[in-house]
Formats: structure tokens, sequence, C-alpha cells
């Protein structure tokens, strides 16, 4: 057998070495969190792609805030998705952890349809969607509104000065967020006691 000279012996330690530093790094690089909220360099949100995966809290129909909702005639359907980390981390501690983003999906409804002769089903038609994202560090309050998701593109911050903000902080179950609406949710901020004095109150005021 050929001896192996001590400079070449060096050479493939130093390749050995480096080879071993190049994987070590590459193990050490954080993995992209999907569920996250992710932005732009301008600070716009960028829609989550998967978020028909996660845990599905509930579904409204032709809801509305306001005493005088016109009526279109046409008949819409809301979703509400959280990210399964984030729902787990609720029903522990009846808030919801940073970096949690909810999103809203607009759909159309229908009556007539293949043998349904009666009531409201969800069309295929999506009319919008919406995000509602904590994070402490970057929003007003700790939370921030996203409109338009359904483009695909990033979305600016929808200004405090909109109603949705004062809506949230004054109505929301918990955590500034419509839990009241959220049927596996709301006895859990119940049990927990984190519901916000602002609806306890309200509920009071109904009789309830």
């Amino acid at each position: 057998m050929k001896a192996i000279k001590p400079a070449a012996i060096g050479l493939v330690t130093l390749a050995f070495v480096a080879l071993a530093a190049g994987v070590a790094g590459h193990a050490a690089a954080p993995a992209i969190d999907p569920d996250a909220p992710h932005y732009t360099a301008d600070g716009k949100f960028i829609p989550p792609t998967n978020y028909r995966e996660w845990v599905f809290l509930s579904s409204g129909i032709d809801m509305s805030y306001s005493d005088a909702a016109a009526s279109s005639g046409m008949h819409v359907f809301d979703n509400v998705f959280a990210p399964r980390a984030a729902y787990d981390a609720f029903k522990r501690t009846g808030v919801w952890p940073d970096k949690t983003v909810l999103i809203v999906e607009n759909r159309g409804g229908a009556t007539k349809g293949s043998i349904n002769k009666a009531g409201q089903f969800q069309t295929g038609d999506v009319m919008g969607a919406e995000a509602h994202v904590k994070d402490t560090a970057r929003f007003k309050g700790g939370w921030g509104f996203f409109a338009g998701l359904t483009s695909g593109k990033p979305a600016a911050l929808i200004p405090y000065t909109v109603d949705c903000y004062s809506c949230h902080e004054q109505h929301a179950a918990a955590d500034t967020t419509f839990v009241q609406f959220y049927p596996t949710l709301l006895p859990v901020a119940t049990k927990l006691g984190t519901l916000s004095p602002a609806y306890l109150a309200e509920e009071a005021g109904r009789g309830h």
C-alpha cells in the first residue's frame, strides 16, 4: 500500500472539518414556522397559505354588529381558523400566545344546489379574508388587523383609527377576540377567568 504523505493527511483533515462545520451550521439554522406571522421588509403581512389546515373555530352566517346593517340579498358565511399550537395554548391559559394568527374567511352562501331544498350551504366563492395578528412587539395594543388577503399579496396594517380595534377592545370576550362566538373556547375562558370585564358587564346588562 502506498503511504499517505503528512501534507495530504492535513488536507484531508481540513476538508473533513470544513464539511462537518457546514453540516452543523445547516442543522443549526432555525426552522421557519409556517403558522407564525411573517412580514415584508416594509411591514406588510404575508398571508399564510395553509390556514385551512388549522383548527376550525366557528362559522357564522350573515352576521353583523350593526343594527342598521343593510341587506344585499346575498348570504355570507364567515369561517374562523387558528393554528393548532395557538388553540392548544388558549385551552391551557385562556389567552392567545404571542404570534397568534387568526384568519376569518368569508364565503358565499346558497340554497339551490345538488339535492338541497332549504337552508344555506357554503359555496366555493371566497369573498374575502382577514387576519387578526397578535404581535406585542409590533402592534399598538398587541394586535393588528389586515384585510384583502384573498389576493395572496402582502397586506398593509389597517390603521388603528378604524373601528375594528375599538370594537374588539370594547366587546370581545377574551384577549380582544370574539371568543363569545367560538363555542369550544368560551367555556375555557369562562372556567379560567379570562373573560374581559367589559364583556362581563355587557352580558350582565343583557341579563345573562
